[in-house]
């Protein structure tokens, strides 16, 4: 059986009711693409079929014959797919890792269909589970992507010293009655040799 993988024809000796992902894996040795659940559930094995997010564990080979595969060996090797990749490091989006080819071909898949989602059309693409809950990081370099990036301005933010993190509730309760303002204060004069308005 003939198979167009990665922009590439391969000759894979399989029958048509294997699981594309098998002869990803075990035949061809492209690893990247993992076995979850193999329930079609959790997104693992996550391959692009003529640009369409498709679960490779029950997925027959038959149903891929005359189709474009694209699986996480090539993603970077297109603009989009090199962007995402740089966003996923940049947002520190993988722990372990296992689940991110998934993850990563899914937010390929929705990018090109739309550049800029909504949030809910992140929520409803990026379904894939992850084990280590990195949802939130996977939410902030999609909208980084989509250039919906929410920067807050926080200000100069609560300055404490290392003896002040580690003095107990005391010190806490002395913070909470001067307010942040005489922390702040107290903070600019060490930095700046100076005392600072409270």
């Amino acid at each position: 059986m003939k198979l167009r993988i990665n922009d590439k024809e391969m000759d894979v000796e399989a029958d048509g009711d294997t699981p594309l992902l098998w002869v990803l894996r075990d035949d061809l040795g492209m690893t990247g693409t993992k076995y979850g659940c193999g329930l079609a559930q959790c997104g693992a094995c996550s391959v692009l079929v003529d640009g369409v997010v498709t679960r490779s564990c029950v997925t027959p080979l038959d149903a891929v014959a005359l189709s474009a595969i694209t699986t996480i060996e090539a993603i970077e090797e297109t603009d989009l797919g090199k962007r995402v990749v740089e966003a996923w490091v940049r947002h520190q989006v993988p722990q372990c890792g296992y689940c991110q080819s998934g993850q990563v071909m899914a937010a390929t898949s929705l990018l090109k269909e739309t550049a800029t989602p909504t949030d809910d059309e992140i929520r409803g693409a990026m379904i894939n589970l992850c084990r280590c809950g990195t949802y939130n990081a996977i939410k902030a370099a999609m909208k980084d992507l989509a250039g919906t990036s929410e920067t807050a301005d926080s200000g100069d933010g609560l300055h404490l010293g290392a003896a002040e993190m580690v003095a107990g509730g005391a010190a806490v309760a002395a913070v909470a009655v001067a307010g942040t303002a005489a922390v702040r204060s107290k903070a600019r004069s060490e930095k700046t040799g100076s005392e600072g308005d409270a």
